[in-house]
């Protein structure tokens, strides 16, 4: 039995490494014209198909124009990744910034993942940020915290505002803004920076600080190297104090509490949290509330727990935090905008969609695993019925009902009664655009900051269908849901606007100023 087990792994590892070598194979060829228009197709109908706001933002005659245009523009053999730079900024013109199309990366097989996870790239400890047409390291997370606050000049000879541009146009806002792009090219400059280029061992950098100019190569270092290269060599050995019961008990104690904290605070990485709560200038008449993102943690205790020390404290002023809040799940904007809210309120409205079955056309992608495809076909007559109850045509169009978030609510009852200051910025998309459409359009807070990414007026989410075109294996995303609040603001296409027009400086960010922020405690304290 032994052996036939071993003989089974040892045939699983050589058909995953002939796939890894034939996917490799595949998107490093030249793929023909005719099979790359053929692509394009099929890419064009799988929105036409699934999207249910496809025209919402650029005409059906001028997407068709753009899409027959890249058929033409298609004129000699291509790779993936070349067809790629071709195709990305085309689908942009959708102007949804929840369809995107997947880089095509070379696969590795498991023996070179585990020999890939002991190494890293230190460029990758760079966090960066876009002001003023310029690219600055806004934070070092290495050795060399010098870099911090110098801009970033070109990278391997490459002009740096040359691959801003470039990286631009293969992501999408919702609808006309342009707040976004500025924004989220930072953020994801490493990642972007990755797709474009490939794995690298070493990586060239010019950088400007002040009026000099200098040059740092970036290596791809063992992390125990990394780890090593920190401590003091020849650093005599500490051996641990031994506890006591009592102190280990007490150690015991705070692993638990840390560990919850972790689940409701919702841990991202060391020591960054989804959420963060604190009362904040000279007493507790002030409190920030700081929400990265709605994806993950107990967001109805943490919620419940800061809502309560508002409520006890009587504050007087809430600053809530969205800026660079990429968005998460309905529900948790549903509970938190009970907190905030004094009045009845209807969170979203039933979600236009292009299927009577949108969940089972969603678990049925050609990318979704085959184990997910047999139990999707298992429960499919119980997701058939299911969707065929929730499922509404009106006016010729089909909507599906979320029970939960359609119906109307009362506010909790430890809704905060004080001002609310709300940050935004360019990143502040998709669910942090919704519950900040129902602030502005109620005029529940003042808002600080510059507009939105996501749009004030909806956006295609909800579920996704991820779809793999056959010959050069790109993958596009595209949500299959319309997902709005009752409230509409015309013209359409833009983001919510701030009352307060606010912009980080790189002034400020050089003296540790958060621009936004202190124009809402001056405010705060001005009217007191």
């Amino acid at each position: 039995m032994r052996k036939f087990i071993l003989l089974g792994l040892f045939v699983t590892l050589i058909m995953s490494c002939n796939s890894v070598k034939k996917y490799n194979q595949q998107i490093s060829a030249l793929h023909p014209v005719e099979a790359l228009q053929n692509d394009v197709d099929k890419l064009y109908k799988q929105l036409q198909k699934h999207h249910p706001k496809l025209y919402q933002y650029t005409s059906k005659s001028d997407l068709d124009f753009k899409f027959d245009s890249l058929k033409k523009s298609i004129n000699q053999p291509l790779t993936s990744p070349e067809f790629y730079k071709k195709v990305a900024p085309v689908v942009t013109n959708v102007r949804q910034g929840h369809v995107a199309v997947g880089y095509t990366v070379i696969k590795f097989t498991k023996k070179e993942r585990k020999t890939l996870k002991k190494k890293k790239l230190e460029f990758y400890d760079l966090d960066f940020e876009y002001l003023e047409s310029k690219l600055w390291v806004k934070d070092n997370f290495g050795k060399d915290s010098a870099l911090v606050g110098a801009e970033v000049v070109s990278i391997a000879d490459e002009p740096i505002s040359k691959l801003i541009e470039i990286y631009k146009t293969r992501f999408a806002s919702d609808g006309y803004n342009k707040t976004l792009h500025d924004r989220f090219v930072s953020k994801g400059f490493s990642v972007f920076y990755t797709r474009d280029k490939g794995f690298l061992d070493s990586l060239k950098v010019t950088f400007r600080n002040k009026d000099s100019l200098f040059i740092k190569t970036f290596r791809r270092l063992l992390k125990e190297e990394i780890k090593n290269d920190s401590l003091i060599l020849n650093e005599e050995k500490i051996i641990p104090e031994k506890l006591s019961k009592e102190e280990k008990k007490t150690n015991r104690i705070s692993r638990r509490k840390k560990k919850k904290d972790d689940i409701k605070y919702g841990l991202i990485k060391k020591n960054v949290y989804a959420r963060n709560f604190d009362f904040i200038g000279k007493d507790s008449t002030v409190a920030c509330m700081k929400i990265r993102t709605f994806t993950n943690g107990n967001y109805k205790k943490f919620y419940q727990e800061s809502f309560t020390k508002l409520d006890s404290a009587n504050t007087k002023h809430l600053i809530i935090d969205l800026r660079d809040n990429g968005g998460g799940r309905i529900a948790e904007i549903d509970k938190f905008y009970s907190y905030l809210t004094k009045d009845d309120y209807q969170f979203i409205t039933d979600s236009e969609v292009n299927s009577r079955i949108p969940f089972l056309k969603s678990f049925m992608s050609n990318t979704s695993p085959n184990s997910l495809k047999v139990v999707a076909g298992i429960l499919s007559p119980i997701m058939i019925i299911h969707n065929l109850f929730k499922i509404r045509k009106k006016e010729g169009k089909l909507y599906y009902r979320f029970n939960k978030n359609t119906k109307m609510k009362t506010p909790n009852p430890l809704n905060f009664k004080g001002d609310i200051y709300v940050l935004i910025n360019g990143n502040s998309f998709s669910a942090s655009s919704l519950i900040s459409t129902h602030l502005k359009a109620n005029k529940r807070a003042v808002f600080v900051g510059e507009e939105t990414g996501g749009a004030y007026n909806g956006t295609v989410a909800g579920i996704y269908k991820v779809y793999q075109l056959p010959v050069s294996k790109l993958v596009v995303r595209m949500g299959l849901m319309q997902i709005e609040a009752p409230q509409k603001q015309f013209p359409d296409g833009f983001g919510i606007k701030p009352d307060i027009e606010m912009l980080p400086t790189v002034k400020d960010r050089r003296k540790n100023i958060d621009t936004e922020l202190e124009w809402v405690l001056n405010d705060i304290y001005k009217s007191e």
